[in-house]
C-alpha cells in the first residue's frame, strides 16, 4: 500500500503547530496503525529528523494510551476500537490519512500527538474510592449482588480513560467518562455508602477541569471504544440532583 500520512507535528503547547505530510511506500495491510507509525519512525530517525511523538503502552486495547483522531474519528474508522487494534487493512492504497491529538482545553498538547489527560486523574482522585475497611479479602458469596447490577457495574467499568468521548464530543465534555467511574462504584454495595459525596465531588472536579456541558449528541457512546452507554449519564445526573437536595434515593 502506498499512503499520504499528514501528521499534526507541535513541539510543545506553546508553540504553533502545523500538519506536515509524509507519503509511506510499502505499508502492510497486516500492520496495526500504531506499528505503521513506528515505520515512519524509524525512516525518520534515519533521516536524522525527530520522530512523531505518540502515546502507547500495552497496544492491546486495555491501557487507552494510543489516542489519536484519525481522519477526524477518535481512534480512526473502526467501532469499538482503539487505535492499536486498528489496522492498515481498513485504508485504500492511495489514502491520504489525517492524524492528530484528542483536541479539548483541558487536555493540552505536550508534543506532537500526545496530550495532557492527567485531568482524568484528577477526577478519579476527587471520589473514584470507597473508604469501605474491608480487612482480609472476603469470601465471593458473602456480599450478595444482583446480577443485574453486577452486570452494569461491570460495563461501566470498563471504561479506560482514554479521552475518547473527549474528543468525540463537540463541547468537549467528560460526563460519559466522569458518569462509568460514577456508575461502576455506586452500583456496587461497597460504594454505595459514598455515592452521594462521591458524585457531588467528581462532578465539581469536572467542571474545575475546564471540560464542557453535555448536550446529549451521543458522539461519545459512539466512538467510545469500549461502547460505554450513555444511559450512565442519565444515571450519574439523577444521583447528582438527589444529592445536592439532600437525598440518596
Amino acid at each position: 500500500m502506498k499512503l499520504t500520512l499528514k501528521v499534526w507535528r507541535q513541539k510543545d503547547n506553546k508553540s504553533k503547530g502545523k500538519l506536515e505530510s509524509y507519503p509511506m511506500d510499502n505499508v502492510s495491510e497486516d500492520m496495526s496503525f500504531l506499528e505503521m507509525i513506528d515505520v515512519l519512525n524509524e525512516s525518520l530517525i534515519q533521516q536524522k529528523k525527530d520522530p512523531v511523538a505518540f502515546e502507547h503502552d500495552c497496544r492491546e486495547g486495555i491501557c487507552g494510551a494510543c489516542s489519536m483522531m484519525i481522519n477526524g474519528r477518535a481512534h480512526g474508522p473502526s467501532e469499538g476500537t482503539t487505535t492499536c487494534q486498528l489496522h492498515m487493512r481498513k485504508f485504500k492504497s492511495g489514502d491520504t490519512i489525517v492524524v492528530e491529538p484528542f483536541r479539548a482545553v483541558a487536555f493540552p498538547i505536550i508534543k506532537d500527538l500526545v496530550v495532557d489527560r492527567s485531568a482524568f486523574d484528577r477526577i478519579i482522585q476527587s471520589g473514584g474510592y470507597i473508604s469501605v475497611n474491608t480487612g482480609q479479602a472476603q469470601d465471593a458469596n458473602a456480599i450478595p449482588i444482583e446480577k443485574d447490577l453486577a452486570s452494569e457495574a461491570f460495563d461501566s467499568a470498563a471504561c479506560i480513560g482514554c479521552g475518547a468521548c473527549v474528543a468525540a464530543c463537540p463541547n468537549a465534555s467528560a460526563m460519559l467518562f466522569t458518569s462509568a467511574k460514577v456508575s461502576h462504584l455506586a452500583l456496587m454495595p461497597q460504594g454505595e455508602v459514598e455515592k452521594a459525596t462521591r458524585v457531588q465531588k467528581m462532578v465539581h472536579q469536572m467542571d474545575a477541569e475546564g471540560f464542557g456541558m453535555c448536550s446529549n449528541t451521543g458522539a461519545c457512546e459512539v466512538e467510545c471504544p469500549k461502547e460505554i452507554s450513555i444511559t450512565n449519564i442519565a444515571r450519574m445526573n439523577r444521583e447528582f440532583i438527589a444529592a445536592s437536595l439532600g437525598s440518596d434515593k
